[in-house]
């Protein structure tokens, strides 16, 4: 194998090499044995190495690349793979060993160039930062990157000044401004000049209130340069637009208590971990997730002390379905941490995720206990007691938290929403309808509460009309949910529309082919149009995709008699001959609450942006 001089620059073109050497998504898992690997033909590594990637075993794979780089140490493009391996599981000395013999091969070798500077800004070497950072890559976030780690390694050389000139020098796009400002503000706070960092601070403020961090580095200054009160005003404001944040809490009692904060970032190395942080949380809500992976390894390396990269780097990989990864670092997040609570709640729901029930509800009915108020901690221990089925236990969870409310508001319809399925799911009707009625008027266009309800009554045959309607608008808001659609094909099946419901069970295929309930209702719709051959075929493609044992059985006696002769049979069974009936779980309730519930968890927390 030969070298290829790569250019990763970060942006697009890191994004595209990461995807190229297949270096999306891993998770971790424990390495293979040393010995084995040792003792293993260099071609069969090589090609575990590839395999560990490709299953997304990140610890696996480096383990293998580790053995090869050992056999082939001027392979240039093991090196590579070594070391973007070793990068996205965060293992960054070896990194930086590997970084070291890459430019060797190839000078301007971006990512490896932003690595060394990092390293350097680590151990206090600021020049040789500058002089990596320099040749760290081109666009419009190398750049920005660059320059707000070389500006600090500046301050790390006692020139804040020039540090903060390059950073107001720097030509870009407008979202540069926020970062200017509030990089700009942090160094000339740590340097103690004092009124030209609040005023950056506050013009990086007033860009962008809705981000913790520029609200707390604000709030910060301002208890030490201006009045406890305007940092008390700030922190509130921000309460007011993102409710309930822990380390918001904290501050504000201090404050409240007399006290005053020190600055945000004290530090050259926690001001550069602040610049990866920043931008890679940023890339990370974008869509960017590799290069955020990237930025945010490098930032916990270099700070792990920040109280957000822990928990943002976990959130990340749960976005990416790296459940074990996130585990593993929400339950790393120290019990003195303002985001210790919502570190273990979602561990509980990674926990969750992977299989792990019984240890997700310990966990959580541990928070719980010492966090009896906490509606966050009893909202998800609901979650997961009613995603396990278990809806009576449930229902009481969401009722402690609903008799904690107080006057319910707009953002509780959940908690109504989620106890009224419970109900329904445990044959309270009553009482599951009203919850519903009480979501919606808390919410009034919540697309999930009005498909429920609505598709509740078509399916017991009363309220068609309100029903139906209530459907259409759920669509109207979400046109493109396959659910949705199969509910309004369903309420025109149920009220004799056939060739209505044909069209809409259509779209709903469309979109959702591999779901067993919506073939199912397709196939009925086709048989009362007289599509008898395809109104089979479907019955046939839902009994495959393995529908719940009720509904297996009922498609197929259909398969085998043809709908008329099943209803008869199913309506003598059930002794409500001439009635619509409603079945233990109406047809499409249950693929379709689980869609509602997936879509619509209790929101996270800690993510400062």
């Amino acid at each position: 194998m030969t070298f290829r001089r790569l250019s990763l620059r970060p942006g697009a073109a890191i994004l595209a090499t990461l995807t190229a050497l297949g270096l999306t998504l891993p998770a971790r898992a424990d390495a293979p044995p040393a010995d084995f690997i040792a003792r293993s033909a260099p071609a069969g590594n090589y090609l575990a190495a590839r395999l560990a990637i490709a299953e997304r075993d990140t610890a696996a794979a480096a383990a293998y690349y580790r053995e090869l780089v050992r056999l082939f140490p001027r392979n240039g493009e093991l090196l590579e793979r070594a070391f973007l391996t070793l990068l996205a599981e965060g293992s960054i000395e070896e990194a930086v060993q590997l970084a070291r013999r890459i430019v060797r091969i190839d000078p301007e070798h971006t990512l490896a160039r932003l690595v060394l500077g990092v390293r350097a800004i680590k151990a206090k070497q600021y020049v040789t930062a500058r002089s990596n950072l320099r040749r760290s890559g081109q666009g419009a976030i190398a750049e920005l990157n660059a320059t707000l780690l070389s500006a600090w390694s500046q301050f790390g050389s006692g020139e804040a000044r020039a540090g903060v000139k390059a950073i107001d020098a720097l030509q870009g796009p407008e979202w540069y401004t926020g970062f200017k400002d509030f990089h700009a503000g942090l160094i000339l706070d740590a340097a103690g000049v004092k009124k030209e960092s609040g005023q950056r601070l506050e013009a990086a403020l007033k860009l962008d209130p809705r981000t913790l961090r520029v609200v707390d580095a604000y709030a910060r200054w301002a208890s030490r340069n201006a009045d406890k009160k305007l940092a008390i005003e700030t922190y509130e404001a921000f309460d007011k637009l993102v409710p309930g944040d822990p380390l918001v809490a904290g501050a504000l009692a201090q404050l409240k208590a007399g006290k005053t904060l020190p600055p945000l970032v004290t530090t050259p190395a926690a001001g550069a971990a602040e610049v990866l942080y920043g931008i890679g949380a940023a890339l990370g809500r974008q869509g960017g997730e590799d290069l955020a992976l990237v930025y945010l390894q490098l930032g916990r390396w270099l700070d792990p002390s920040q109280p957000l990269m822990t928990i943002t780097l976990a959130d990340l990989f749960e976005s990416m379905k790296r459940h074990e990864d996130a585990i593993a670092l929400y339950a790393a997040v120290p019990d003195s941490s303002p985001f210790k609570t919502n570190a273990e709640v979602q561990r509980a729901l990674n926990l969750d995720a992977v299989g792990r029930h019984d240890e997700a509800l310990a966990v959580l009915k541990q928070v719980v206990a010492g966090n009896v108020k906490d509606q966050r901690s009893i909202m998800a221990l609901g979650d997961v007691l009613r995603a396990n089925e278990k809806y009576a236990e449930a229902a009481e969870v969401y009722t402690r938290a609903i008799d904690d409310l107080g006057t319910p508001d707009s953002k509780d319809w959940m908690l109504y929403y989620f106890r009224g399925t419970c109900f329904e799911r445990t044959k309270q009707w009553d009482k599951s309808e009203a919850d519903l009625k009480k979501a919606l008027a808390l919410s009034p266009n919540q697309p999930h509460v009005l498909n429920y309800l609505g598709y509740s009554w078509i399916d017991q045959g009363v309220n068609l009309e309100a029903g139906t309607d209530m459907i259409r608008k759920a669509v109207s808001l979400r046109p493109d949910d396959g659910f949705f659609i199969d509910s309004l094909g369903w309420a025109y099946y149920r009220t004799g529309h056939y060739d209505e419901a044909v069209r809409e069970l259509e779209r709903a295929v469309e979109l959702k082919p591999n779901e067993a309930v919506i073939n199912d209702h397709l196939g009925d719709a086709y048989w009362k149009v007289d599509r008898k051959l395809e109104a089979r075929f479907k019955w046939n493609h839902a009994r495959d995709l393995k529908p719940e044992p009720d509904e297996l059985a009922d498609i197929e006696r259909k398969i085998a008699v043809g709908l008329d002769e099943a209803e008869r049979v199913k309506s003598g069974k059930d002794g409500q001959s001439g009635e619509i009936q409603k079945t233990e779980a109406s047809p499409a309730a249950a693929p379709q609450k689980a869609a509602v519930d997936k879509s619509q968890d209790a929101p996270k927390t800690g993510d400062g942006g």
